[in-house]
């Protein structure tokens, strides 16, 4: 099931995606927000509350990020191998634990919202990565039991402002510019996805392919990360992961290379779909 937060009449919503429409689950359920629902009995039986439920169309709405404020927002940093470089990569210049930031849920934009180059920056890169949406709380969870808590996936485009990142070791200067970071189009539910199986990562600026790799190039793949951050602090419902990203990023080429106005960016993950946002100069 693919599931979606949206406005429509000044009011926010969630529902399913069914073709070009959604059915509106906020209504037909009683949970007020989509993190709620996946926290909740009910998303075990979502399906069942397909039937009765009114019905919008797509173009009807304006979406929202997946989850518009998710409590936490973890981002994990250089979590994947080069797959040029990977032969000559020794254990030793892996990290042995997974490299953390947080973002705030501010920072996010929806599908097909625009992306906001800050007006302080010339270096706003891309970042096509997998997130991960908690469906279940959760402390110190065991890497065997990781995938119970995962409520869906979607696409995230990390956008970062790589000058200020640069300003201290800390990065988080760089990661937090208000809407920054494209979040959607949608949450496919983990039943839908095949958690052994790789996931291709493919991001395009302008139709350009400038990322192409796939999950199994992860460091530390998806059980540890939960099992890592889950030990720092306890995992809710709507709880976001953002995995990493693969090469190609924008600061890496050389020279250089970033997003600029006008520009658009999409992130496509197998199984998952289109993350679309142009890229518009802050006012």
């Amino acid at each position: 099931m693919k599931l979606i937060s949206y406005v429509h009449g000044g009011t926010e919503s969630w529902g399913a995606v069914m073709g070009e429409h959604i059915a509106d689950l906020a209504s037909r359920t009683g949970y007020a927000t989509l993190a709620e629902f996946l926290g909740s009995p009910a998303f075990q039986h979502r399906d069942t509350y397909l039937p009765e439920a009114p019905t919008l169309r797509l173009d009807q709405v304006a979406l929202l990020p997946v989850i518009p404020r998710p409590e936490k927002i973890v981002c994990v940093l250089r979590n994947y191998l080069d797959p040029t470089q990977a032969q000559a990569v020794s254990q030793a210049d892996l990290p042995a634990y997974p490299p953390l930031f947080l973002r705030t849920w501010r920072s996010q934009a929806a599908h097909n919202a625009p992306i906001v180059h800050p007006k302080e920056s010339n270096a706003l890169d891309w970042e096509g990565e997998l997130a991960v949406v908690i469906g279940k709380a959760g402390r110190r969870i065991p890497e065997d039991q990781a995938y119970e808590y995962v409520a869906g996936y979607a696409c995230y485009n990390d956008g970062s402002v790589r000058d200020w990142q640069a300003h201290a070791r800390q990065i988080a200067s760089g990661k937090n510019f208000e809407g920054t970071g494209g979040f959607g189009p949608w949450l496919v539910t983990a039943d839908e996805i095949d958690p052994a199986r790789p996931l291709r990562i493919q991001t395009r600026l302008n139709g350009e392919v400038v990322q192409d790799g796939d999950t199994s190039q992860m460091i530390f793949g998806i059980p540890r990360l939960i099992n890592y951050i889950s030990t720092i602090v306890t995992l809710v419902p709507g709880d976001v992961i953002v995995t990493g990203t693969p090469a190609g990023s924008g600061f890496t080429r050389k020279p250089p290379r970033f997003m600029k106005p006008g520009d658009v960016c999409e992130v496509e993950i197998d199984g998952i779909g289109v993350l679309r946002n142009p890229i518009i100069m802050q006012e």
